[in-house]
C-alpha cells in the first residue's frame, strides 16, 4: 500500500481510500455481511481511511464502519460529513446547537471518542462564504470532537472559497477523466496551502469502467436512476454530469487507456493517482471483488506526459461542452 500525507493534518491515509455512499444506500442494495466483508478484505490490504457521512443509508454506512474497525479504531482514520440531515440553506442548521448535535450523533453511530476529518457536507456556495460554520467547527475541534475538519465541495469556486477559511484541513472534490477542471482551477491553491485532496466519483458513477451500454437501467433507490438529471441534488455527482447516453459513448472513445492497464477502471484511477497533489481517491464499492480491483490501480502503469495531454485534450474539445451544472 502506498501512504500519502492528508495536507497538513499530519495523518497519513492509504492512496487507494474508499467511500461509503454505495454501501449506506442509493445504489441499491447491499447487504450487511457483504459489506462487513468487503471492508475487512480492503483493512487487510492495507487500507486506513474511509469517507462516509450521516445520511448515508441514515446511519447505516457509519455503524457498519464502527462494526468493522472494532479494535483497530487508532490505526484506521474516518472522516464523516453533516448538514444534509437539515435544510442546506438554512443558517441553523449551521448552529453551534445544530451542529454539535450531529457531531455528537456521529460519534455515537461510529462508537469513537473523536472524528478524525469532519466535513460540511456540500453546503451552498452563500454558506461557505459566509463563514460561520468555521467558527462552529473550531470549537468542537477546540473541545476534543474532532480533530479535523473540511468541506466536501461541487464546485471549484466553491473550494477557492473554502480553502480562505484557515482551519480547512481539506477538500472532497469530483475529479475525474470527465472531470478535470479542478486539476488547472484549484489544485494549485490547495497544495500552496497545504490543503488535503479527497477525490470522490473518480469512475464517474461507474461510466469509466466501461461497462455501460446506453440501454442499461437501474434499481430505483440508485441515485444513478433518481439523480440522473439531478432531480435530488447536483447533477454533477451522477455520470460527472453529463447525460448518460453521451456518457457511454465517451467512454467507449476511452477504451484505449486501457492498454497494458487490465481494465478501464483501474486506469482511470491510475490517472488520478499520477497527480502527487492528491491526498487519496475514495472509490466506493459493494463487494470485496471491487476492493480488489480498485486497489489493482495502484500496480499499473502511469501515464505518460504525452498520454495526460491527449486526454486533456479529449476532455476539452469532447468532454466538457456536455457537462451540466455548475462545476
Amino acid at each position: 500500500m502506498e501512504y500519502r500525507k492528508l495536507g497538513n493534518t499530519g495523518l497519513e491515509v492509504s492512496a487507494v481510500s474508499f467511500g461509503t455512499w454505495a454501501i449506506g444506500g442509493s445504489w441499491g442494495n447491499v447487504d450487511q455481511r457483504t459489506a462487513l466483508d468487503a471492508l475487512a478484505r480492503a483493512m487487510d490490504a492495507g487500507v486506513n481511511f474511509f469517507d462516509t457521512a450521516d445520511v448515508y443509508g441514515d446511519g447505516r454506512a457509519e455503524r457498519l464502519l464502527a462494526q468493522a474497525t472494532k479494535g483497530r479504531e487508532d490505526a484506521v482514520h474516518i472522516a464523516t460529513k453533516f448538514c444534509r440531515q437539515g435544510d442546506v440553506h438554512d443558517p441553523q442548521t449551521y448552529a453551534m446547537k445544530t451542529v454539535r448535535a450531529y457531531c455528537e450523533g456521529s460519534l455515537r453511530r461510529l462508537e469513537r471518542e473523536a472524528l478524525d476529518l469532519y466535513q460540511i457536507h456540500c453546503p451552498p456556495k452563500e454558506i461557505i462564504e459566509q463563514g460561520d460554520v468555521f467558527h462552529v467547527l473550531d470549537e468542537l475541534k477546540r473541545e476534543g470532537k474532532i480533530r479535523h475538519y473540511g468541506v466536501s465541495v461541487e464546485t471549484v469556486e466553491e473550494g477557492l472559497l473554502a480553502i480562505r477559511h484557515p482551519g480547512v484541513s481539506a477538500l472532497q472534490v469530483i475529479f475525474n477523466i470527465f472531470r478535470q477542471k479542478p486539476a488547472a482551477e484549484l489544485f494549485p491553491h490547495t497544495w500552496a496551502k497545504g490543503v488535503g485532496i479527497l477525490v470522490r466519483l473518480p469512475l464517474a458513477s461507474g461510466l469509466l469502467t466501461g461497462k455501460f451500454t446506453a440501454d442499461d437501467t437501474f434499481a430505483e433507490d440508485d441515485h444513478r436512476n433518481f439523480n440522473r438529471d439531478g432531480q435530488a441534488f447536483n447533477v454533477g455527482e451522477t455520470f460527472a454530469g453529463l447525460p448518460f447516453a453521451k456518457g457511454v459513448e465517451l467512454a467507449e472513445q476511452l477504451r484505449p487507456i486501457a492498454n497494458e492497464r487490465g481494465s478501464m477502471a483501474r486506469a482511470s484511477m491510475r490517472w488520478i493517482l499520477d497527480d502527487g497533489r492528491i491526498s487519496c481517491v475514495i472509490p466506493g464499492f459493494k463487494n470485496s471483488a471491487q476492493i480488489d480491483d480498485n486497489l489493482a490501480a495502484l500496480d499499473v502503469r502511469p501515464f505518460a506526459p504525452e498520454e495526460r495531454k491527449q486526454l486533456e485534450d479529449f476532455y476539452e474539445s469532447r468532454v466538457k461542452p456536455f457537462i451540466r451544472g455548475p462545476y
